[in-house]
């Protein structure tokens, strides 16, 4: 059936807004869109193209490379890159839609988190959806910044389906600012707060203890927020939150990089900046859940997965810094996570 005046009207707003065309397509987006499937496909594409545009605008030189993809199994995505700019020396932004039928791989990797996954015939169809970024900026003093969002579904034997929501925000900065780390922290509490006053410091520890590095005996960063597996107390509660935690993202790390994007550094700075860069890399490889199911699903992008790694980073043999140096204070922290909002 063709679509009327208004709706047209209503699909041009939505592409406007977006950095591209959704994966399942506007029109069947607006066809579905009380579905929370839709829904949250809709937020994705809303959170990549608000972040988009706002580090844009810090970096006025430089442009996102806007890049679609599909997936032959199903599904696809959007990439967004922009690297070399004056700011950033390369930010990832990526939604991607996928569906079809998880790989045996992928649904060990889900066993082993506690799921009871029943194949049907040693099958499990499963839609999976979320927009993911790492930011990586130029200057030591500006923070590397993540954060991830996603939605998931299987479908088990007897027809049920399983759901859960997962994501987080979190901060690497190579030089610890005390100021810049009460505010990113707080405003991820506020997001938290207006759903339920225990989600911040739980996912706070979460975080803490989601991304460490158990070889090196420190954090990536300074944490934020993680979940994973959130499935109560509801569907649509879930969602409110998640949207709450994405809408986040540009207060809770632009202010930031306003901040420091001109600060002068010196070559050990940027040296410093680079040894803890090949520390994020070690994460992301080695330990990284959402890395591992990637390249454990059939027919993933991989360009799309390893978006998050840096363009330059760098391992020295047996480096250590100089006791009370501003490397030393950033490490403390990293082996033992403090409190920044109380």
């Amino acid at each position: 059936m063709a679509a009327s005046k208004e709706e047209e009207e209503e699909e041009e707003q939505l592409r406007q807004r977006f950095m591209a065309p959704p994966v399942s397509g506007l029109r069947e987006l607006r066809r579905r869109r009380r579905e929370l499937r839709s829904r949250m496909e809709l937020l994705l594409m809303e959170t990549q193209a608000e972040v988009c545009r706002a580090l844009a605008a810090l970096d006025p030189g430089a442009a996102f490379a806007v890049d679609t993809w599909e997936r032959k199994e199903g599904g696809g995505g959007v990439s967004c890159v922009l690297q070399d700019g004056e700011v950033f020396e390369k930010a990832g932004v990526n939604v991607s839609v996928v569906f079809g039928l998880l790989s045996e791989e992928a649904a060990q990797q889900m066993r082993s988190r506690g799921k009871s996954l029943k194949a049907k015939d040693g099958k499990l169809p499963f839609c999976a959806m979320g927009v993911s970024s790492v930011i990586h900026p130029k200057n030591p003093h500006v923070p590397t910044m993540h954060f991830n969002y996603r939605y998931f579904e299987i479908e088990e034997a007897d027809g049920t389906t399983q759901w859960w929501f997962g994501g987080g925000t979190d901060l690497t900065p190579t030089y610890l600012n005390e100021e810049d780390a009460v505010h990113f922290h707080k405003t991820l509490k506020e997001a938290c707060d207006k759903h339920d006053l225990k989600l911040y410091p739980k996912y706070k520890k979460w975080c803490d203890d989601y991304f460490y590095i158990k070889h090196r005996g420190e954090r990536r960063g300074i944490g934020g927020i993680f979940f994973d597996d959130v499935n109560s107390p509801s569907k649509e509660e879930v969602f409110q939150f998640v949207k709450s935690c994405a809408k986040a993202v540009v207060p809770c790390y632009v202010p930031i990089v306003k901040r420091h994007c001109h600060d002068s550094f010196t070559p050990e700075e940027k040296l410093w900046q680079q040894l803890r860069r090949g520390r994020y890399v070690e994460f992301n490889l080695v330990y990284d859940r959402g890395t591992k199911f990637g390249l454990l699903t059939p027919g993933s992008r991989i360009e799309s997965i390893l978006i998050s790694l840096p363009l330059t980073a760098r391992w020295e043999y047996m480096h250590t810094p100089r006791e009370s140096s501003k490397e030393a204070e950033i490490l403390e922290v990293l082996r033992n996570p403090k409190d920044w909002v109380h």
